[in-house]
C-alpha cells in the first residue's frame, strides 16, 4: 500500500503538516513480507477450497451453503489481491520490477477497491446466512417456500453487483470523511442486527427447549424436534463463532478509521496508529480463520474435503 490517504484506503496520513505537528515515542510495528505472504497464499487456497467443495457436492446446494461459499469468494478476492501485491512489492524491493509512481498508485487503487469489496461482501454474506439461520430455525415448515434458490441467487446477485460498484467509488473518494463515516456506520449498524438476530435466536431457542422438555417423554416426535433444532442451532452456532472471528479481526481497523477522523494529530492517537500494518494482517487473517471454522463445525463440509483428497 502506498502512504496518501486520498489515493490509498488503508494507509495513515503522511502529509508534511501531519509529520511536522504529530510527535509519538511509539515506533511504527512493522510486520514482515514473508508473514503477509505467507497469510495470504495460505488463505487463498482455503478458500478456494470451500468454494469448490460446494461447487463440487451436489449436498451442499442450499441456500446456507450458497452463502457460505460466497463469504469464502469474498474472502478469496481479499487475499488474491494482497498475495498478488506483497509479490509485486517483493519483486520491486528486489530490482526485478521497476514501478513508476502512476502505476503503483493504480495497484493500489485496484487492491484497496477489491478490499473494500471483500468487507461489504464479507459482512453482507454474514448478515444473509444470519437471516437464513432465523429462518430455518423459527420458520422451519415454510423455510423452502421462503428460501428458494432463486431468490438466494437473487440475494447473492444483488450483494455482488452493489459491492462491486461501491467500492470504486469508496476508495476514490475516501479522502472524504463522509465515505469513512459512511463505512464505519455501515460496520456498526451490520454488527447490531446480526447480534439482535442471534441474541433473538437463542432467546426463543431457549424458549423452546424449555417447552419440548416439559411435554411428556417417549414421544418420538419429541425426540425428533428436540434433534432437528438441536442440527439448526448447532449451525447457528457456527455462524456466531464466524461473526465473532469477523468482528476481533475487522474491528481495529474501524477503531483506526475512527482514530484517523478524531485525532489525526494527536500523539497518542499515533500509538495506535503505529500498530497498522498489524490491523492489516488480522484483516487478512479474517480470511485465513473462516474456512477453519468450516471444516471444523461442518460435518458436511468435513465429508466433502475427504472425498475430494482421497477419491
Amino acid at each position: 500500500m502506498g502512504n496518501n490517504e486520498g489515493q490509498r484506503l488503508l494507509k495513515n496520513p503522511t502529509s508534511s503538516e501531519h509529520q511536522t505537528t504529530s510527535s509519538s515515542d511509539c515506533p511504527e510495528v512493522r510486520i514482515p513480507f514473508p508473514v503477509f505472504f505467507a497469510v495470504g497464499a495460505l488463505s487463498l487456497a482455503e478458500n478456494l477450497l470451500v468454494v469448490a467443495a460446494v461447487i463440487w457436492n451436489r449436498n451442499l446446494h442450499s441456500p446456507m451453503y450458497c452463502f457460505i461459499c460466497s463469504l469464502a469468494a469474498f474472502n478469496t478476492v481479499a487475499s488474491l489481491a494482497k498475495t498478488c501485491e506483497n509479490l509485486t512489492m517483493a519483486l520491486a524491493d528486489a530490482g526485478q520490477l521497476r514501478m513508476a509512481g502512476s502505476s503503483e498508485t493504480k495497484m493500489d487503487d485496484v487492491v484497496d477497491s477489491l478490499l473494500c469489496m471483500s468487507f461489504v461482501g464479507s459482512i453482507s454474506s454474514i448478515l444473509a446466512i444470519a437471516v437464513d439461520r432465523y429462518i430455518t430455525i423459527f420458520h422451519a415448515l415454510r423455510y423452502h417456500n421462503i428460501m428458494t434458490m432463486r431468490r438466494t441467487g437473487a440475494v447473492l446477485a444483488v450483494i455482488w453487483t452493489a459491492c462491486g460498484v461501491l467500492a470504486v467509488p469508496m476508495v476514490a473518494f475516501f479522502r472524504f470523511n463522509f465515505i469513512k463515516i459512511v463505512l464505519v456506520v455501515f460496520f456498526f449498524a451490520s454488527l447490531a442486527i446480526i447480534c439482535f438476530l442471534y441474541v433473538y435466536m437463542f432467546m426463543l431457542a431457549l424458549i423452546h427447549a424449555r417447552r419440548i422438555a416439559a411435554l411428556p417423554a417417549g414421544g418420538g416426535r419429541k425426540y425428533h424436534r428436540q434433534g432437528r433444532r438441536g442440527g439448526n442451532m448447532r449451525g447457528a452456532l457456527t455462524l456466531t463463532i464466524l461473526f465473532a472471528a469477523f468482528l476481533v479481526c475487522w474491528a481495529p481497523f474501524f477503531l483506526h478509521l475512527i482514530i484517523l477522523m478524531l485525532c489525526p494529530t494527536d500523539p497518542y492517537c499515533e500509538c495506535y496508529r503505529s500498530l497498522f500494518e498489524l490491523h492489516v494482517l488480522l484483516m487478512m487473517s479474517h480470511a485465513l480463520v473462516d474456512p477453519a471454522i468450516y471444516a471444523f463445525r461442518s460435518a458436511e463440509l468435513r465429508h466433502t474435503f475427504r472425498k475430494m483428497f482421497c477419491s
